[in-house]
């Protein structure tokens, strides 16, 4: 097994464990003291995690969080920051959300960070969910923010987001890209029936990749440079994969899906029906083999010291920010009524940690919960600590000092 941490950075001061300071400097996100703290914990986790033997950092993508929460606007950027600080933990967006994308400049971004840190880029690939900045940079494609609700809208963003990985695709895996998108009205080159007029057309001919030019001259494909350092590409990852279809879709895109559905039998039907599909595919993975779950994870020397350590400030946060999007689902016991949503006072950390979202407790009590996947999945390849409520709201040290506990008393019994 491997172990990542994925990390939501907030800017330290906000949300509810620091109200009054939120309050005060509101927007909060647009205080550049308050950012330059949130850069220096970033960093000094990254450098940490790369140390103590992590094998994966992850960052999501989001925009327009002016409250500090999943302060993460440009992950490729903060990732490239974090490269030039590490020397061998691999890094990866989870995810790039494609619809809000030019699918070439996303590709080039790519294939230059893979560049950068010489093929430690490992790409998260997303649908994006909030519609506030979704709506707004997805325009272009007509797509808005998934809902994952089989809806038109739902269905458009489902079809951007394959439209735009494809488009990828050829501009890593072609030396030249000639490409007519009825899904996204998108034509390489444009006008697709060539560009007049290119002055160098000598120089192209000589130098340039064969193909790109007709024989009048005219420009007739493109050649996207450069290309990412792996070949053909940085594997795909994909994040928060919930729904059947988007398992479907990864399997059949060998995609690798980090899961968040927290009781291990559930995962391990997710993790089935991957297996399933990818065998459709010729590709035949073990049962959790290519698939990761995400947990918060919270060690001390007591799992009551734990859970008033690393639950203490979670819960609020979590059922204020997330659970209007549907989060709170995952707090699901099988006791509760079953058309009746879960209420944010029962996002508590004590059920947190009953229906295993979190890991509180001693290095024994995480080792048990590791054990219980294993034991359902014995093959699953990534465990990912999943940070919310942790970066920007507990002191560094406490942080840091949780990672190297992982890092020595836990992660060495799977690896």
């Amino acid at each position: 097994m491997k172990f990542s941490i994925f990390l939501n950075p907030q800017i330290p001061g906000s949300g509810y464990a620091a109200e009054e300071n939120a309050k005060a400097r509101r927007p909060i996100g647009r205080d550049t003291e308050s950012y330059q703290r949130l850069l220096h914990e970033v960093r000094e986790i990254a450098v940490h995690a790369d140390q103590v033997g992590f094998d994966a950092l992850m960052m999501t993508e989001h925009h327009f969080h002016s409250e500090g929460m999943e302060f993460s606007v440009n992950p490729l950027m903060f990732l490239t920051d974090l490269a030039a600080r590490t020397e061998r933990i691999l890094l990866a967006p989870l995810g790039l959300v494609l619809p809000a994308w030019d699918p070439i400049r996303a590709a080039e971004d790519v294939a230059l960070l893979d560049q950068f840190c010489k093929g430690r880029l490992r790409l998260g690939v997303a649908r994006g969910y909030q519609n506030r900045w979704m709506n707004v940079l997805g325009q272009r494609w007509h797509a808005a923010a998934a809902r994952s609700d089989g809806s038109a809208s739902d269905t458009r963003n489902f079809d951007v987001f394959g439209e735009v990985l494809k488009i990828m695709k050829l501009a890593w895996t072609q030396e030249t890209l000639r490409y007519k998108s009825d899904v996204l009205d998108y034509q390489v080159p444009y006008p697709y029936e060539g560009i007049e007029g290119w002055p160098a057309q000598e120089w192209t001919r000589t130098f340039g990749a064969p193909g790109e030019l007709a024989d009048d001259g005219t420009v007739q494909a493109v050649s996207v440079c450069p290309r990412p350092y792996q070949n053909p590409h940085p594997e795909l990852w994909q994040p928060f994969t919930i729904s059947d279809r988007s398992v479907i879709r990864a399997a059949q895109e060998d995609i690798l899906p980090w899961m968040f559905t927290p009781n291990p039998d559930d995962h391990a039907q997710k993790a089935r029906l991957y297996q399933e599909e990818s065998a459709k595919q010729g590709r035949h993975y073990r049962l959790g083999e290519h698939t990761g779950i995400l947990k918060i994870v919270g060690i001390a020397d007591t799992t009551e010291e734990a859970i008033n350590t690393f639950g203490r400030s979670i819960p609020k946060d979590f059922a204020a920010f997330f659970g209007p999007f549907g989060y709170l689902e995952v707090l699901r016991k099988k006791e509760d009524e079953k058309h009746k949503p879960i209420s944010p006072e029962k996002g508590d950390a004590k059920r947190m940690n009953d229906v295993e979202m979190a890991l509180f407790g001693t290095p024994d009590d995480v080792k048990r919960g590791i054990q219980r996947m294993l034991d359902r999945m014995p093959d699953l390849e990534w465990f990912g600590l999943y940070m919310q409520g942790q970066q920007g709201v507990l002191p560094l040290d406490t942080v840091k000092r949780n990672l190297e506990m992982f890092a020595t008393k836990v992660a060495p019994e799977f690896r």
